[in-house]
């Protein structure tokens, strides 16, 4: 789709300003200025350039909704949408998960838990590009069940001793510093749980190793181990105890933007594969003209809007400060299984050559694929509906 037309089809969404409408022309320049030309590059490497990402931090596009007294733009939800919607149609879902990570999953855990000392030492930093910060909950035998981790953190004297490891750390492998979650009271569940912000050069602090993923190969996603990792009483994040309920305080605005990515990422799916159909000659006519196509594409167009539109609903629920627990997972579970369901169709119209790694559809496949487990998977999101309904 045109630039000019992608902006009047964006028009029709009131809750976009003027402001929002600089914004996105802005990251749509650094975008294709910083990101798209790198893209397989990246992903050969499997490891995005920190310099775009520091750019990212001088531009202002990391701290959007963090206060300006610590360096952000103190700006709304919309404009977060926007740098996510601008980002993935670089095709890199990799450094997009990267930043997402960060400034959505990582600062929000100071912003809104962190002492004023915290919050000096590492958000002022980490708005700027200057810092990458991680989130460590996850555990090999952890992962929906939070409360079964083993990680434990010991008191003794001024410090507390972390030991454990997590698994699937977006981010782990090149943070500065990471929010590590551990168990402070082996005996209460998820109320013995405790946040924690350390620095990876802290002794005892391992990368264990660097995962090898199916999609999303521009981001790093790590193992870590903790030995023996003494931290001083001042990194506890948050409360003791509380752990728990502070992550889950930021599942919301978490689980949202894995649908913005997921109807982001189908989109351009569904960009690629009209393009090709319109060109693609079979029988004597493109077969985009074949009626069984046709209806295909509209059927995925249809599918792509109601979940888009789903994740507007919710968002202005978010923005404006209302509860929209149910409605998060509803749009984050539904995006995000379309999402993979129009990838993989999208493949499939597109034949032999939608299975060749030179046509960037597979890697839209590939990287659709997590985010249905990613956040919560799709059947702890419809088990959350379903107890909210009363079930």
């Amino acid at each position: 789709m045109p630039a000019d037309r992608r902006l009047q089809v964006e028009k029709k969404y009131p809750m976009f300003t003027e402001e929002h409408d600089m914004l996105r022309q802005s990251i749509r320049e650094f975008v294709e200025k910083e990101v798209t030309p790198h893209v397989d590059e990246w992903e050969e490497n499997e490891a995005y350039d920190m310099a775009a990402f520091k750019k990212m931090g001088e531009l202002g596009f990391l701290g959007l909704r963090v206060p300006e007294e610590y360096g952000g733009e103190g700006s709304d939800y919309w404009s977060v949408i926007v740098l996510f919607e601008e980002l993935i149609k670089s095709g890199c879902s990799g450094f997009l998960t990267a930043v997402g990570v960060h400034m959505e999953v990582a600062i929000p855990a100071i912003l809104h838990h962190a002492t004023e000392e915290q919050k000096q030492k590492y958000l002022v930093g980490a708005v700027k590009g200057e810092s990458l910060g991680a989130l460590a909950v996850t555990e090999p035998e952890a992962g929906s069940d939070v409360a079964a981790m083993l990680s434990t953190a010991v008191e003794d004297g001024d410090d507390y001793v972390i030991n454990g490891n997590k698994i699937f750390i977006s981010n782990g492998a090149r943070a500065d510093w990471v929010v590590v979650a551990a168990k402070t009271d082996k005996e209460a569940g998820y109320g013995g749980i405790t946040e924690f912000l350390v620095d990876t050069d802290t002794p005892g602090f391992e990368v264990s190793r660097k995962l090898d993923k199916v999609g999303l190969r521009s981001s790093d996603t790590a193992e870590l181990f903790f030995t023996d990792m003494r931290v001083p009483k001042t990194a506890v994040l948050g409360e003791v105890n509380k752990g728990f309920q502070q992550i889950m305080s930021n599942f919301v605005p978490e689980r949202l933007l894995i649908a913005v990515g997921a109807y982001g990422g189908a989109e351009r799916a569904l960009e690629m594969a009209v393009a090709y159909a319109k060109e693609r000659v079979q029988f004597g006519k493109p077969i985009s003209r074949q009626q069984h196509n046709a209806f295909k594409i509209a059927e995925m167009a249809t599918r792509l809007e109601a979940s888009k539109e789903l994740t507007y609903r919710t968002a202005d629920m978010y923005n404006r400060g209302l509860d929209c627990l149910k409605e998060v997972s509803m749009a984050k579970w539904y995006s995000t299984e379309v999402a993979n369901e129009i990838a993989y169709d999208c493949m499939q119209l597109m034949g032999g050559y939608g299975y060749m790694m030179e046509y960037p559809i597979q890697r839209a496949w590939r990287d659709l694929r997590v985010q249905t487990i990613v956040g919560g998977t799709t059947e702890v999101q419809k088990l959350i509906i379903t107890r909210l309904m009363g079930l």
